[in-house]
């Protein structure tokens, strides 16, 4: 009756396996430097545009749509305080998150996935390189370096996307008392939540493109089935783990 609970045991349980050893692994030589480089430029460096681009219309879009709901309270001057929170809190890791998913735990699991499916991950233990060493070490490092990175600058450009709108555009408020209301609004709680959250939506996009990659099987459409259920189930962890940790937050 409860068979249907054994495959998302399983892949929990297979989860946390890996994350354990890759974990380890970091600590142990050798250390791919070359690797771990290769896979800041390809998910930091790679993803910056996009990045820049969805944090600005993040704080475009949404000193836009404060513009009028503070207008009949007569509170526009509040238009910086609460485009920063916002991001900061939620937006921002959010967003960058869900966007590094999509980009890289799709990417992360199809590459796998196709050394999977042709045993190049089997030649790698029969010359007796760890595969968890060799490949999933330097992709979780480097998701863990980057992704908090790339949410400070999804931030900051929400917040000048934010001026440009409240500021030139709109006339809602004086640059000076946007940018002081922008910076004064933040509080230490804030800025912790903006920092823990991506390091824990990375090792999470990380490990999870990484496993489903390594337990392909079934050929070409294998890979397709293994880079979906990457996308799908990392952003529904995003998700999870931002209510469980805006719970915590809240209560300090």
């Amino acid at each position: 009756m409860l068979d249907w609970l054994k495959s998302p045991i399983l892949t929990f349980q297979e989860f946390v396996n890996l994350a354990g050893r890759a974990s380890l692994n970091a600590f142990r030589r050798p250390f791919y430097g070359q690797d771990l480089a290769l896979q800041m430029d390809t998910i930091g460096v790679g993803s910056l545009p996009i990045t820049v681009l969805i944090g600005f219309f993040s704080g475009v879009i949404m000193a836009l749509q404060m513009s009028r709901a503070l207008s009949q309270y007569g509170a526009t001057g509040q238009v910086g305080q609460i485009t920063a929170i916002t991001l900061v809190r939620e937006m921002g890791p959010v967003l960058t998150a869900l966007l590094i998913a999509g980009r890289n735990a799709s990417g992360i699991a199809s590459e796998l996935g196709s050394m999977k499916v042709s045993e190049q991950i089997d030649a790698m233990r029969a010359l007796g390189t760890d595969p968890v060493k060799k490949l999933v070490t330097p992709r979780l490092l480097a998701m863990c370096i980057t992704l908090p990175l790339l949410t400070i600058i999804a931030d900051f450009v929400g917040i000048v996307g934010g001026y440009m709108v409240a500021v030139p555009l709109l006339r809602l408020t004086t640059g000076s008392q946007y940018w002081n209301n922008a910076w004064r609004s933040l509080e230490y709680n804030d800025i912790a939540q903006g920092l823990i959250k991506p390091l824990l939506f990375a090792f999470i996009i990380a490990l999870v493109g990484c496993l489903y990659g390594m337990r392909t099987s079934g050929g070409t459409q294998g890979v397709g089935r293994a880079t979906t259920q990457a996308v799908v189930v990392a952003s529904v962890w995003i998700f999870i783990v931002t209510a469980l940790v805006t719970r915590i937050f809240v209560n300090l």
